[in-house]
C-alpha cells in the first residue's frame, strides 16, 4: 500500500472519530496497518503530516503499532 493511501485512511479515521475518541481511532489505525507501515518503511511522522492531522498523533500511531502484535481486532 502506498503512503498516500495510508495517510488518506488515517485522515478518514481521525475525521470520523467521535468527540474525544480521536486518539483511540489513531491507535486502532496503528494496530490495523502496522504491517503495511513497517513493510513500506514509511516514517510515521510523514504519514501523519500527509494526513493533515496534528504532529502529536505520530506518537499515537506508534503506540498502536507497538500494540499490534498483542491485539486482535474484532468487529462489534
Amino acid at each position: 500500500m502506498e503512503k498516500e493511501e495510508l495517510a488518506g485512511i488515517l485522515r478518514e479515521r481521525y475525521e470520523k472519530a467521535k468527540r474525544n475518541e480521536a486518539s483511540m481511532a489513531v491507535h486502532l489505525f496503528g494496530i490495523e496497518y502496522a504491517r503495511e507501515i513497517q513493510e513500506g518503511r514509511y516514517p510515521v511522522s510523514e504519514l501523519v503530516e500527509l494526513a493533515g492531522i496534528g504532529k502529536g498523533y505520530a506518537a499515537e500511531v506508534s503506540k498502536g503499532m507497538k500494540l499490534a502484535p498483542h491485539v486482535k481486532i474484532t468487529e462489534e
